[in-house]
């Protein structure tokens, strides 16, 4: 059994339901679809009381089994207009689960700016934020271990979010305390500030109850064996995420000044400093950690604490979405430089990708030279402090463009485009242009996928099969990177989950799971008033030919919304 807290702001009243069985695992992105859909959200303002704001743990949180310990923010979207599912690693989730919660929702608006502090005997009080206001997360978080102990998780809106821009994500410390594991995307972080709550403090407490507390602990043993035996997730714990620039700038899919090139140097004639075996010798050389664990349990570890050259902790962590968007996108080749504004992002709780893509859209439109990071720093500033222009730029690289008036503007959906570029690294393309998400990496990513001689309905059938298979581990808590030990051994995840909520799904659950969560989410975007045009890719992709490779984006969103629709077609599986 666990419990999920319903929080009215507008009286600060509370109703706690108990949850059993299946309701405990039908959870995450699944859970927000679901509720979203029934409170009816999808027509109403997303910054006003009547949007709901959700987090949502996974079935195993609380728990050391590897990966699902992830926590689910969700909510309409005010940078899309659309649903939002925005998800991270950190304590917040591990916490939540322990605590035996599985998740809280809130509605309304509080009268005043209060944190929201749950204990482990059960109380929960709605205490002065008052003298956190307009503090970044950095500072926030070390005042709030201070006030209630080391023994805490959190959730911080930021200072950018205090004010609504569309940028802010929310907030969680990771195992050590940094403030740094971000729900970074589509303005979550505003919702959370529209309602002025300036962070949600929940007790750690102990291992939560489970129907077959053996058998889950068998479970995770059996993982945790499958993660260590497997070579990507080796690699991934050697380079990190960082390792994907590599692949990315050698297909020539690297987001470059403002995605109008696809490779930021020949690594036959240069070193590319962003990506994965470089900044792991350079970290090697200065003292830092090659590797690390953004949530309690995780063996796969392809977190990372990046050092100057004098051992001096410059940002945890450095990621591969991050080097692609405020690095290449921006023009810049060394981690250093990235190193600095991403440290400044992650204490103002930003979206980097958002950020990047947005200051890509400032160098095209004249404002700096690409490589320029000093204006990168002064922009941050002008964010942090919201002045009128930092508050125009905190909306967002789409709606930055319309304000510039700049023709070459990386969304889709109004959301800036994660760091592949869809011309040359076509599945992961489909998936931003098909998901309810808007260009989100985390829909269904495979930036290897031998795409050349393929048709658009071949890729589409690829896209629409990792969309399922990510939108399941989204409702389970499950982190993405795990995906090739996951994947193919849904058996034992499904038999972890029955065990540790008794339950008797059968293998094929995990694959309805996702192919339920993704039918709601284009439910609730069609009641919202989106259409297929929305899923178009901007003009420029299809116009203007990719370098190296010379490719041009070949897939129109009349034809991947076919296709998906005869893939789709007859599948009755209804909304649980």
């Amino acid at each position: 059994m666990r419990k999920y807290l319903h929080i009215n702001l507008d009286d600060q009243s509370i109703d706690t339901e108990e949850m059993n069985g299946a309701a405990c695992i039908r959870v995450g992105r699944h859970f927000i679809a679901k509720t979203l859909l029934e409170k009816g959200v999808a027509t109403v303002d997303p910054l006003s009381p009547a949007n709901a704001l959700i987090f949502s743990a996974g079935p195993l949180a609380g728990t050391n089994f590897s990966n699902a310990n992830r926590i689910s923010v969700g909510c309409k979207s005010p940078l899309t207009g659309g649903i939002k599912e925005a998800n991270a690693g950190g304590t917040f989730g591990f916490a939540l689960g322990q605590l035996e919660i599985s998740g809280l929702t809130l509605m309304g608006a509080s009268a005043d700016w209060v944190i929201i502090r749950i204990t482990k005997d059960g109380a929960i009080s709605f205490d002065d934020a008052t003298p956190f206001m307009g503090m970044g997360n950095i500072e926030t978080a070390a005042l709030l271990f201070e006030k209630y102990g080391d023994k805490i998780s959190m959730g911080l809106c930021g200072p950018v979010g205090e004010y609504q821009g569309l940028i802010a994500g929310i907030s969680f410390p990771d195992p050590e305390g940094r403030p740094v594991r971000i729900a970074a995307r589509g303005g979550v972080g505003a919702v959370m500030g529209s309602k002025k709550v300036k962070a949600i403090v929940v007790d750690m407490n102990k291992m939560p109850t489970f129907h077959d507390r053996k058998k889950v602990m068998g479970g995770v043993r059996e993982y945790g064996k499958l993660l260590r035996a497997d070579p990507a997730i080796e690699a991934f714990g050697m380079y990190g995420t960082a390792m994907v620039s590599d692949l990315t700038n050698q297909l020539g899919g690297l987001p470059t000044r403002n995605f109008s090139d696809g490779r930021l140097v020949d690594a036959t004639e240069e070193t590319l400093k962003l990506g994965g075996s470089y900044i792991r010798e350079l970290t090697l050389e200065r003292g830092g950690q090659t590797t690390h664990a953004c949530m309690p349990g995780c063996l796969i570890q392809c977190s990372n604490v990046y050092v100057d050259d004098k051992g001096e902790e410059m940002v945890s962590p450095m990621e591969y979405e991050t080097l692609g968007l405020m690095g290449s996108n921006c023009g810049l080749k060394d981690p250093d430089d990235v190193a600095r504004a991403n440290h400044v992002a992650n204490d103002l709780g930003v979206d980097t990708i958002e950020v990047g893509a947005m200051i890509g859209v400032l160098m095209e439109a004249g404002q700096a030279e690409f490589g320029d990071a000093g204006f990168m720093l002064a922009v941050l500033d002008d964010i942090r402090k919201g002045t009128e222009r930092g508050r125009i730029l905190a909306q967002g690289a789409a709606r930055v463009g319309e304000h510039y008036n700049v023709a070459r503007v990386p969304v889709i959906k109004k959301q800036g485009i994660s760091a592949y570029d869809p011309r040359a690294i076509e599945v992961t393309g489909i998936s931003m242009m098909l998901t309810a998400q808007g260009a989100d990496h985390t829909a269904g990513n495979i930036p290897g996928h031998k795409s050349a001689t393929m048709t658009t309905e071949e890729l589409t059938e690829a896209s629409l099969d990792i969309q399922i298979d990510c939108a399941a581990a989204d409702s389970l808590g499950l982190c993405l990177f795990g995906r090739s030990v996951t994947n193919v051994n849904q058996g034992l995840i499904v038999d972890a989950v029955n065990s540790a909520h008794g339950t008797n799904f059968e293998v094929s659950f995990m694959r309805d799971l996702g192919r339920e969560a993704l039918q709601m989410e284009w439910e609730f975007n069609r009641q919202a008033g989106f259409t297929e045009a929305d899923d178009e890719l901007p003009s420029f992709f299809y116009d203007e030919a990719l370098q190296p490779t010379g490719k041009v984006a070949r897939h129109h969103s009349g034809q991947v919304n076919q296709h998906l629709r005869k893939l789709l077609d007859g599948d009755k599986a209804a909304p649980a």
